[in-house]
């Protein structure tokens, strides 16, 4: 063939017989039968839990607990309409929990971790806590303390984060500085209880708090007097969380004296 000749291919070639269906048919040795490969179940739309493998402590039960290091972890799924949630911990400071609530109102779960203080305000020198979550941008909830006085009488709650159609009881008080933090203040009850909750004016994922000095600026206020600190908690008051959310507490823990 001379210098910039062209050629074109072709195929010649002869047929008889009958063209029948294949059989079975493979791919790179491997037989295409329709179904997964074993070892590779098709994939699900079901929410991925946040656990991590080998958790010391899970639980789906509705008022599931677990003790470790002096604080106990809950559960806590109790509100009207509430759907599906599991919990796992490492320890009192590192857990989480998968929430799986329908998209209605009314607060359905508060899984939390707790350290009971059990002494009166004045004989407490110092009452602080520290946490980090990593928390989900959808749903409706809040990252809150809920701090307990007088065998329940008083509510003390601390919202450090939140998201959605969510919002305290009772009405705005003020606006004030007090324990590290900038609040809202609100004041109402419950029908059982007295509620007095501190809403962050800005939403956080970490951060220490000085729950004395925001117990002891509400005794100020002439609201209650020298009451008894019961227990101190921390979680998720969760609403609504259709599709399963995760919510994780990567470091957590009170102190006092």
């Amino acid at each position: 063939m001379g210098t910039n000749a062209t050629v074109t291919p072709g195929f010649n070639g002869t047929w008889n017989g009958t063209n029948t269906p294949p059989t079975s048919f493979t791919l790179n040795g491997t037989p295409c039968t329709g179904s997964p490969a074993t070892g590779q179940p098709p994939t699900s739309s079901a929410p991925t839990p946040s656990q991590p493998s080998g958790a010391a402590w899970t639980s789906s039960d509705q008022w599931g607990t677990w003790t470790n290091g002096g604080y106990t972890l809950y559960n806590n799924i109790w509100g009207s309409g509430a759907g599906s949630q599991t919990i796992w911990a490492n320890s009192y400071g590192n857990w989480g929990v998968t929430a799986n609530h329908p998209n209605t109102g009314g607060v359905k779960s508060y899984p939390n971790a707790t350290r009971n203080v059990n002494r009166n305000l004045s004989a407490i020198g110092s009452l602080t806590s520290s946490f980090n979550v990593t928390v989900p941008n959808g749903g409706a909830y809040a990252s809150t303390y809920d701090i307990w006085a007088n065998n329940h009488a008083y509510e003390i709650m601390l919202w450090m984060n939140k998201t959605g159609p969510v919002g305290p009881l009772g009405s705005l008080q003020t606006t004030a500085s007090v324990g590290g933090h900038t609040w809202q203040i609100y004041r109402g009850s419950n029908g059982a209880n007295e509620v007095f909750s501190f809403i962050r004016t800005s939403n956080t994922s970490s951060g220490t708090v000085d729950i004395r000095a925001v117990l002891n600026w509400i005794r100020n206020a002439g609201w209650y007097g020298d009451v008894l600190v019961g227990d101190v908690q921390f979680g998720y008051e969760i609403t609504s969380s259709a599709g399963g959310l995760n919510f994780t507490t990567n470091n957590f823990s009170v102190s006092y004296g």
